[in-house]
């Protein structure tokens, strides 16, 4: 079975048939073409997963290329290849929209490794854009972002997921965003035309929990004066959501734990089992196994529900998405409030990226619905940002990652001095214009909104 479809395009006969020669013997399906035209209509004919384009071609450099590609299939990831005198232009190339870019000669096991990311990436960025859709369609939420690699690796296992109907335990701190992974596995799974079914553990009284949960007959109780029926029997042929399950009273627990052992249950004040389909989603933000030993939560219950676990990262440690996060939260509050609010200054940004976020995501847009209330530009500045709060300092965490930290923040600094001026920016700290560029992809950061704060 093919790993993909893949075109590879170069004016030099002799490498574009080495290359055909390793790629086919490494599974993939491959499609040549010697000529920019060529290209394009292979292109038009069918789906490629991936391309290959020298940067020197014949009539138009590969750049052109790859842009004209685009226009047919925009999401088309493109590697490009370069010689050694020409790797600026290169760098350009990723600015333009390439995935990466080869230096030849090359290492062809280089090559294969770089055609796996790219189209592991293409994949994640499918199901990131897919999750998201349905997440608009079905409940208006759009915010998936899966920037970071722990992000996409979440992503991942919702997908997989998704596609069985096991038990999944998603375990994160309060504002992490479960309930919409729960939302997401539900509507990407076979049972997505169904109901989904939310209960807060933590929000309903335990006197009216088992109620709510297994429905009543009418007379069960004073008050009780017609039939009702549960959430389990309303999620029948759909998916349940336990949402923080850690505080579920023990009473409940045992009675949950028969349900999802004998799939039926009785109504209170029922005399017939009520027999139940359902997929079951729980989430958390305690240590269960903790809960256990203070005798706070079933150890069975804890076996039967920790089936696939999914452990959803703090904003803390998945700091590569807040940009993209703060984007996305600025458009929706702008369109909420009417304001003409567009974006925060460089340093109004790095006061988010250094913040710690114990309140995660949920923290994030609170803070930025208090600066789009109270911005009198169309840019957010610091001064609006946690404003009142003391920043707490992070704790001391690996060398490599205290280098990393310092290593981002410097080249933020750069581009404040250099309003965005790449160049200099690179002069100044002494590295070359293209390993600049590679630093700025590494740590996501983008030179342009240096370049707006120079132009406000």
């Amino acid at each position: 079975m093919s790993l993909g479809n893949i075109l590879v395009v170069d004016d030099d006969k002799n490498l574009l048939e080495l290359l055909q020669m390793r790629l086919e013997a490494a599974d993939y399906t491959v499609a040549t073409a010697l000529t920019e035209d060529r290209a394009e209509e292979l292109v038009r004919e069918e789906i490629f997963d991936l391309a290959v384009i020298d940067l020197q071609l014949q009539q138009m450099d590969g750049i052109s290329l790859m842009k004209a590609l685009h226009l047919i299939h925009p999401g088309l990831p493109v590697i490009i290849l370069t010689a050694y005198g020409t790797i600026e232009s290169a760098v350009e190339a990723v600015k333009s929209g390439a995935y990466t870019y080869l230096t030849k000669p090359f290492d062809p096991r280089g090559l294969l490794i770089e055609i796996g990311k790219a189209l592991e990436n293409r994949k994640l960025s499918s199901e990131v854009k897919r999750l998201k859709e349905l997440l608009t369609e079905h409940f208006n939420i759009p915010n998936i972002i899966a920037k970071s690699e722990k992000m996409r690796q979440v992503i991942d296992l919702v997908t997989r997921a998704a596609d069985t109907d096991s038990t999944v335990y998603i375990q994160g701190e309060s504002g992490t965003g479960k309930e919409i992974i729960a939302k997401a596995i539900h509507l990407a799974s076979q049972r997505k035309d169904r109901p989904f079914v939310a209960l807060n553990c933590a929000a309903i009284p335990e006197t009216l929990l088992e109620s709510e949960l297994f429905g009543y007959e009418k007379g069960a109780f004073t008050g009780a004066i017609r039939n009702f029926k549960g959430l389990l029997a309303q999620a029948h042929q759909g998916t349940i959501f336990f949402d923080e399950i850690g505080d579920m009273p023990l009473s409940i627990q045992a009675k949950l734990l028969r349900v999802l052992q004998e799939r039926q249950f009785y109504p209170l004040g029922g005399k017939k089992p009520v027999e139940v389909d359902v997929r079951v989603v729980t989430a958390t933000n305690k240590n269960l196994e903790q809960e256990i030993t203070k005798g706070a939560f079933r150890e069975d219950l804890f076996y039967r529900i920790y089936v696939i676990p999914i452990l959803l990262p703090p904003l803390r440690d998945r700091k590569e998405d807040i940009p993209a996060l703060a984007e996305h939260f600025l458009k929706k509050l702008a369109r909420q409030t009417g304001k003409g609010v567009r974006g925060l200054t460089p340093m109004a940004m790095q006061k988010l990226m250094i913040h710690n976020w114990p309140g995660n995501v949920r923290e994030l847009e609170n803070t930025l619905e208090y600066a789009v209330a109270m911005a009198p530009h169309e840019l957010i500045t610091e001064d609006l940002i946690l404003r009142g709060r003391d920043v707490p300092e992070e704790p001391l965490g690996p060398l490599k990652e205290a280098r990393e930290e310092f290593e981002r923040r410097y080249i933020i600094r750069l581009l404040e001095l250099t309003k965005g001026n790449v160049s200099k920016a690179a002069e100044v700290a002494g590295r070359y214009r293209a390993d600049f560029y590679h630093l700025l992809k590494k740590y996501q950061i983008s030179p342009e909104i240096f370049k707006k704060a120079k132009e406000e």
